[in-house]
């Protein structure tokens, strides 16, 4: 006799919140939440198709983005991490998380610098709140919360608090977010 497989659907465990960093209409008919790695490669393919399905579906969705840096492959992705986050302090968080994601191979300590005093922001004051680790507490939370929803790995993202199994292509992507905003 066999026993039936039973398929659950991971959710997402945290509520957005308005602490959280989003792109979009809150009005939004689809939310998608990125659990991601600015130093993952997988998280860099998927950015550019998330940021041309904002603007395919600008009036349907928003983009929440949460930290989940995996350390113990990427070195960098934690500094970048909080790099984000004292841009974000200074209402630029989008700005540094597209540098970010634009130039994943300088990550490390020399060039996020650069890429900081790029965007306009005081690079020593950025730099010693990054060394002094003044953010860790949010990527951490970030990081817990999706342990929490079920996150093994980057990117992750769930589509109206449902995890998203399928790919990161642009056509799969879309298709999520038109079966979401449809449903």
């Amino acid at each position: 006799m066999t026993t039936p497989l039973q398929v659950t659907t991971a959710k997402l465990r945290i509520p957005v919140t308005e602490t959280d960093h989003a792109r979009g209409p809150v009005e939004a008919l689809v939310t998608l939440v990125e659990y991601g790695d600015f130093q993952c490669r997988f998280c860099g393919a998927a950015y550019a198709n998330l940021a041309e399905v904002l603007r395919q579906r600008a009036d349907q969705v928003r983009l929440v983005y949460r930290h989940f840096p995996i350390a113990n492959v990427h070195p960098y992705a934690e500094s970048a991490a909080e790099a984000a986050e004292a841009a974000g302090r200074r209402g630029r968080f989008w700005e540094m998380h597209d540098w970010l994601y634009e130039h994943q191979d300088q990550l490390d300590p020399v060039h996020l610098s650069l890429g900081v005093e790029q965007l306009g922001l005081p690079p020593e004051e950025v730099d010693a709140e990054v060394k002094g680790h003044a953010y860790a507490d949010r990527v951490r939370r970030d990081f817990v919360g999706g342990i929490r929803s079920g996150v093994n790995g980057t990117p992750t993202l769930f589509v109206n608090e449902v995890r998203h199994d399928g790919g990161y292509d642009l056509a799969d992507l879309l298709a999520a977010v038109d079966a979401a905003a449809n449903a």
